[in-house]
This record gives C-alpha cells, sequence and structure tokens, in this order.
C-alpha cells in the first residue's frame, strides 16, 4: 500500500508557498504555517519540506498551536489537504472520521483550498468545508495556484 501524497509535496510547491508568504510579510501580513501531524508520507515530511524552502522553523505551528488562532485569522490557505480539515470529524459524531484531530480551518473568516481535482480524501468521504460560503476553492497544480496566487498579491 502506497499513500498519494497530493499538493505541496506532488507538486514540489514548497518554495512557492515559501514565496507567496514572503509577499504577504512584505505587505505587513503575519503569515503562520499550519501543519497537520499525519500530513505527508511520514510525521515531519511537511516541517522538512517548508526548510528545504527555508521557511523559519518558529513560523510552523503544530495544530494545537494554531488551532486557537484560527477564529480570528482573515485567510486561511489549505494545500492539497482534505481529511485533516474536515469539520465533520469535529461536529458530526456519526461521520466515520469523528473525533479524529483536525486543523479547524473552517473557523477562518476565509479558506482557500488548492485542490488538483474534487476528490475525497482517504476516508472517502466528502468534506462540508469545501461548501460554505467562506471557501473559494482553486482547483489545480498547488506550485502553479500557489504562483498565481503570488502574482495576484503582487497586483494589490
Amino acid at each position: 500500500y502506497q499513500r498519494r501524497v497530493h499538493g505541496l509535496a506532488t507538486a514540489q510547491a514548497q518554495h512557492a508557498c515559501r514565496e507567496l508568504g514572503e509577499l504577504l510579510e512584505a505587505r505587513g501580513v503575519s503569515v503562520k504555517y499550519a501543519i497537520h501531524p499525519v500530513a505527508g508520507r511520514m510525521p515531519g515530511h511537511m516541517n522538512v519540506l517548508l526548510a528545504e524552502a527555508n521557511v523559519p522553523y518558529s513560523a510552523l505551528y503544530e495544530m494545537e498551536q494554531i488551532n486557537p488562532e484560527f477564529p480570528s485569522t482573515d485567510v486561511a490557505v489549505v494545500i492539497g489537504a482534505n481529511d485533516v480539515v474536515n469539520p465533520d470529524a469535529r461536529d458530526n459524531p456519526k461521520s466515520l472520521i469523528a473525533g479524529m484531530p483536525i486543523l479547524e480551518v473552517d473557523r477562518a473568516k476565509s479558506v482557500i483550498v488548492l485542490k488538483r481535482g474534487q476528490g475525497r480524501g482517504f476516508s472517502g468521504l466528502e468534506n462540508p468545508l469545501f461548501f460554505k460560503p467562506c471557501t473559494t476553492m482553486l482547483y489545480g497544480d498547488a506550485k502553479s495556484s500557489l504562483s498565481h496566487l503570488a502574482q495576484a498579491v503582487q497586483h494589490v
């Protein structure tokens, strides 16, 4: 069984992610990188990719650290995640993933989700986050999508 990683790792988008973060920081935006414990192929995978892109370790936040901050977050950008940001794990006791810890991005004022397509996560469940009024879906390769977001920020 081989687990396929989508988003940041597959697209090798860690440098584009850092570049978007730097552009936002240059405009006075506080940028934090939230990492779910099971993100990537193994624990710490996303940390390694972001370190490779020279994202400062001090900007990386574990789920327990960042979740309390989402209600005061203007925009959360989700790259390739599905089940680990599915609010049904928290809100729906009948869900197959009930009780699974999630990044509570749905509590941010606005969410931008970057995904290659409309597929479901490893659980096979539809993610209600993707249909919330606060969520914008941006389909495509994560690296390309992040580059487009960076270009949009440059023109603001």
